[in-house]
């Protein structure tokens, strides 16, 4: 009875912890601008089936496609063990589905301990090319300090997790024998018949109770440490990888968005009755100068952003030493949107505009500025080197848009601002002036009127 109380008081305030961290999140995501998500949902489908579930993408490197296909196999099938264990740390019994499934249960277990085996693997090999082999895009100047760590760490977890796995079946498939009332048969298991035995034989039941709780309690402490982590690290991908895929654009890569206040003044000079631009409205913002200009679905891939490090390894600006890094700017957005979530938390005054503030105020993202955005982040030197040749957006795994962000955040730069690299600006004055990108005396379309 105590040990029920127990995990019902863990599970709660993990789970309470979890759901409250999560809801941080989806308030961040929502700080971007409402966009609407249309196209076929046959093809959005088709996306989360072949993308998230599927892992299609990860297999263009075939060698760290297969060995994370084993890690990420073994963390959706080891749910069902997940359930279990839940079941019997409320109600107090053990193996809850082993006595009425019989052959079936074995045949589940040992799959999950067939995959458990091979991600135990697979997570080594991982091991080993971040911190061994140190291949380059795991190094690169953003990845230093905390992100290298985040990426050892759950490495380590999932370690600890699968070690989990091996003590709970291992010893229990002993005590099976010394005490079948309590420890139901579970048949054969792929790994720990021989296992357990290997391990633990010699042991007396005490001491394979111990270690048959002691990996009880690890593997669903593990789970919630997972929960509670995901939040604050770059695998919380392995959520929201299956949302950001079936949100993923559908338009051909590289279709840039109309800018509404661009194409109404446009409009108005071919269609006076289309409405006219009033001369005391205030300029709107062209571009994206901080995440509230981003829409939702630019966030979101933010935060699905898994740093593998494949957009910036086929980078091309990147490749030719250039500051520009795609992986960089997805995780410099979602730094900029976790500053300001942090601030907004604060209900500081001092962080709502000057000019809107007053008696009975109250911070929220619509009155939000704390002189910062998100090129403060990042540079424009990182921006201009962008070719939009579209290499970042093939090779992310889960259908992320690193280079929608980069341009947007041009479009402010040289719209609003007025600002860009030297060697363009000549030919922005020339199309203002003269209609063609070349420096010309003459009018564009002067040889029409020649022709006359």
């Amino acid at each position: 009875m105590i040990q029920q109380l127990i995990f019902i008081l863990v599970a709660l305030g993990a789970l309470g912890y979890g759901a409250w961290q999560f809801g941080k999140i989806r308030r961040n995501i929502l700080l971007g601008k409402d966009e609407k998500i249309g196209g076929h949902l046959g093809q959005r489908w088709r996306n989360v089936l072949l993308v998230a579930f599927g892992q299609q993408k990860m297999f263009t490197n075939w060698v760290a496609g297969v060995f994370h296909l084993f890690i990420y196999t073994a963390f959706l099938i080891t749910v069902v063990e997940l359930i279990e264990i839940f079941i019997d740390g409320i109600f107090g019994v053990h193996r809850f589905f082993a006595p009425s499934l019989g052959g079936v249960y074995t045949v589940i277990i040992s799959f999950v301990e067939v995959l458990s085996l091979l991600a135990f693997v697979a997570t080594f090999i991982f091991l080993a090319r971040r911190n061994l082999l140190k291949l380059p895009r795991f190094h690169k100047a953003e990845m230093k300090g905390w992100p290298f760590l985040d990426a050892n760490l759950i490495l380590l977890f999932e370690l600890l997790l699968i070690v989990s796995v091996f003590s709970m079946n291992g010893a229990d498939t002993l005590l099976q024998q010394i005490n079948p009332s309590h420890y139901h048969d579970t048949g054969n298991l792929a790994v720990s018949s021989w296992m357990g035995p290997m391990l633990f034989s010699g042991l007396k039941e005490g001491s394979l109770h111990i270690i048959e709780r002691f990996g009880w309690w690890l593997h669903i402490l593990m789970v919630f440490v997972f929960l509670n982590y995901l939040p604050k690290s770059k695998h919380l991908h392995i959520i929201i990888a299956f949302p950001n895929t079936y949100f993923a654009r559908l338009t051909p890569r590289g279709q840039m968005e109309n800018m509404p206040e661009v194409t109404r003044t446009v409009q108005s000079f071919f269609n006076p009755e289309a409405g006219e631009v009033a001369m005391d409205e205030e300029i709107p913002t062209f571009g994206v100068k901080d995440i509230f200009h981003l829409s939702w679905k630019n966030l979101l891939d933010a935060y699905t952003c898994t740093e593998c490090g494949r957009c910036t390894a086929s980078c091309p600006a990147n490749l030719t030493g250039k500051k520009l890094s795609p992986r960089k700017i997805m995780m410099d957005i979602r730094d900029r949107m976790e500053e300001v979530g942090h601030k907004l938390d604060s209900k500081d005054s001092q962080y709502i505009r000057e000019d809107l503030r007053g008696e009975g105020v109250s911070l929220s993202k619509e009155n939000f500025s704390d002189g910062k955005s998100l090129f403060d982040h990042i540079s424009p030197e990182e921006l201009n080197a962008c070719t939009t040749c579209n290499a970042c957006v093939e090779a992310c795994p889960v259908l992320i848009n690193p280079m929608e962000p980069i341009l947007k955040m041009r479009r402010y730069e040289i719209l609003t601002e007025s600002k860009g690299p030297a060697d363009w600006m000549p030919m922005f004055s020339s199309i203002e002036n003269g209609g063609s990108p070349w420096q010309m005396s003459i009018g564009r379309d002067q040889w029409i009127q020649d022709a006359k």
